[in-house]
């Protein structure tokens, strides 16, 4: 009688990754197709990845992209690295309702953040004589990764021995010699992780793009969906083919740390109850 439902749940669990990934199987496999048709397999060809590194708006949105994350995922995680030691430094009454408020950006819907921003910029833009365009994408990008940041370096300041910093300034560092010498080596894996999380985010973004960028600029998904507005062209597939591999890996990456800092901590754990 046990068995009946674990082989359901499991059949059930397969028809979800098959109604998931199947359509971005399919997407890849006619990425190589040698015919424009999205039905029929002619053959196998790599000469829409040919052209789509030849194509010039590709290129541009690509290198826009790139930038923008880089930029972003750094800033954001420099602020919310300070952020999250200002959190952990908090009294609980001030820190709960701020972590509250700090949450809402990732549970919020993506349009709601896009249409906020662009309205700030946009009465921002009135008074201060400016356009939305790189400088706009940046900033947006920039706000809704610092909570990512902030909520990947928090545990790790939690798990932290507070010892450690009393410990390196009665042995003679100042405070600014026991932040960057103890508190930032003990919480790097959170801090790691929030940047590649926070790339991972930028880069794959489009709703708050597409209201922050303007018309000047666009990113790789604001390319796409333009391309998809005129003609779906196979270079369509490539793209996405492309693009949904490297988050794929980036997200491999930090599981596959994620996994060995718990290994990691349970050693400890274990050589200290020893």
């Amino acid at each position: 009688m046990r068995r009946r439902p674990r082989v359901a749940s499991r059949i059930f669990l397969a028809l979800i990754y098959l109604f998931l990934y199947a359509p971005i199987f399919i997407m890849i496999v006619f990425s190589f197709n040698a015919s424009k048709s999205r039905s029929v397999w002619s053959g196998f060809t790599l000469d829409w990845y040919t052209e789509l590194f030849s194509d010039s708006m590709i290129i541009s949105s690509l290198t826009t992209t790139i930038g923008v994350s880089v930029l972003a995922a750094i800033v954001a995680t420099i602020a919310g690295t300070f952020a999250a030691i200002g959190f952990f430094n908090m009294r609980k009454r001030w820190r709960s309702p701020l972590l509250a408020i700090n949450n809402i950006p990732v549970m919020n819907a993506d349009i709601v953040t896009g249409v906020s921003l662009c309205l700030l910029f946009v009465s921002l833009g009135s008074v201060l004589k400016y356009q939305l365009g790189f400088g706009t994408l940046l900033i947006a990008h920039i706000t809704f990764n610092i909570p990512y940041v902030i909520l990947s370096v928090l545990p790790k300041l939690r798990q932290m021995d507070r010892n450690l910093v009393d410990a390196a300034m009665d042995l003679g560092c100042t405070w600014f010699q026991a932040f960057y010498k103890v508190i930032i080596p003990e919480i790097m894996p959170g801090i790691i992780n929030g940047m590649m999380i926070a790339f991972t985010m930028s880069i794959d973004d489009f709703v708050i793009s597409y209201f922050t960028a303007g018309s000047k600029v666009q990113t790789l998904s604001m390319a796409i969906y333009a391309m998809t507005r005129k003609r779906v062209s196979p270079k369509i597939n490539a793209v996405s083919t492309l693009l949904f591999l490297f988050i794929l890996l980036l997200l491999i990456i930090i599981n596959v740390r994620q996994i060995r800092q718990e290994e990691r901590e349970k050693k400890l754990r274990t050589l200290k109850s020893k």
